[in-house]
């Protein structure tokens, strides 16, 4: 469906993939580098807040990004944080390298706080964003779910989230776990629709990787990837040899959101599992074909 529905579709996909965004880790420096050429200037390119990354790696992985002529989204982890003077001590760090206008707050995996922060909303209402000259928070979405919180509960944040970041003058943009199957996308964008959530959402996207890793990450993360899904996405449960890309699913998408209307702002963010520079160069592969395929 893929191809097929780019080619039916050409200026819905090329919507979507417009302003795309791109994630790595504190790590991945030389990636970013690599990644350079193939990457359009000024694309948001978030960077995590592993428990295996310190201080310095996400200062320094974030610096690097904006002196790429990129934008830097860092993630800021509520879980991970031992204390409110480590978050303040954080954001300074990174408004220094001019890091803090764009910031993605999300609750992180721990199962214990490592301090204040429970979860997301609590590093949003301490205020502690504002001092800092962030402009933007996004926040996390789930369309399938989240394998450890209810649905209401996750709702209940979303709305919350959203609410008071609009009371502190700062923008929202909505920010998906991946997912391989449009079906419950297009479900949730209509529910977020439908709450009166007009915030930008960037739906989360597995950049090209081996089909074993892919299947590892949607077990971790609790996403569906029963045989019909899979097979739907574009690989075989029974054959996990090769590597999938997001093909099927970025057509399917675009010509889902071009049948509704009401669907709103929605772009593209991808997880690089396999990689930064193979995602960046498989992302301006593609967008290059269907750009070629709209004007034959």
């Amino acid at each position: 469906m893929s191809r097929i529905a780019s080619a039916e579709y050409p200026t819905a996909a090329l919507r979507l993939m417009d302003g795309f965004s791109l994630e790595m880790t504190g790590k991945d420096v030389a990636g970013l580098e690599e990644a350079h050429a193939s990457t359009p200037p000024g694309t948001r390119i978030n960077v995590t807040f592993l428990g295996n990354e310190d201080l310095e790696m996400r200062i320094g992985a974030a610096a690097a990004v904006a002196r790429a002529g990129f934008v830097p989204v860092p993630h800021i982890s509520a879980r991970r944080l031992s204390s409110q003077a480590q978050l303040e001590a954080f954001l300074a760090r990174l408004q220094a390298v001019g890091a803090t206008d764009h910031v993605f707050a999300v609750g992180g995996d721990p199962a214990r706080p490592e301090g204040p922060y429970p979860d997301a909303l609590s590093v949003i209402r301490s205020g502690v964003l504002q001092r800092h000259d962030v402009q933007e928070v996004a926040i996390a979405g789930y369309p399938e779910g989240h394998p450890e919180i209810p649905n209401d509960v996750l709702w209940e944040h979303l709305e919350a989230k959203h609410a008071a970041l609009a009371e502190q003058g700062l923008a929202t943009v909505l920010l998906t776990q991946f997912a391989f199957d449009t079906g419950p996308v297009m479900a949730w964008i209509r529910e977020v629709r439908s709450r009166g959530i007009d915030a930008q959402i960037r739906i989360g996207t597995p950049g090209p990787a081996g089909v074993k890793r892919l299947i590892s990450f949607a077990r971790r993360f609790g996403i569906g990837a029963n045989a019909m899904i899979v097979k739907k996405y574009g690989f075989s449960l029974t054959n996990l040899m090769g590597t999938a890309g997001p093909e099927r699913f970025i057509g399917g998408l675009a010509a889902d959101l071009d049948a509704d209307p009401d669907a709103g702002d929605v772009k593209l963010h991808f997880y690089t599992f396999g990689g930064l520079p193979a995602t960046s160069e498989w992302v301006s592969s593609y967008v290059g074909d269907i750009q070629r395929q709209e004007t034959a």
